[in-house]
């Protein structure tokens, strides 16, 4: 079985260069993966979600 990685917002924040609030803008707004919800109150994003969401926005 694999192993999930989960990102808090300040980790994703981190790997895109931009604020918290822009990654919650880009959920909303531009169709950025929505996290998964492991607990109340605690929202993650797992990696590989980003990983694929990443390679779809690359320019061939």
């Amino acid at each position: 079985m694999l192993n999930q990685i989960y990102l808090t917002d300040n980790q994703v924040a981190q790997r895109y260069g931009v604020r918290r609030a822009s990654v919650w803008r880009w959920v909303q707004n531009h169709g950025f993966p929505k996290p998964v919800k492991l607990s109340p109150g605690c929202s993650r994003w797992n990696l590989s979600t980003l990983e694929k969401w990443e390679k779809t926005r690359e320019v061939e």
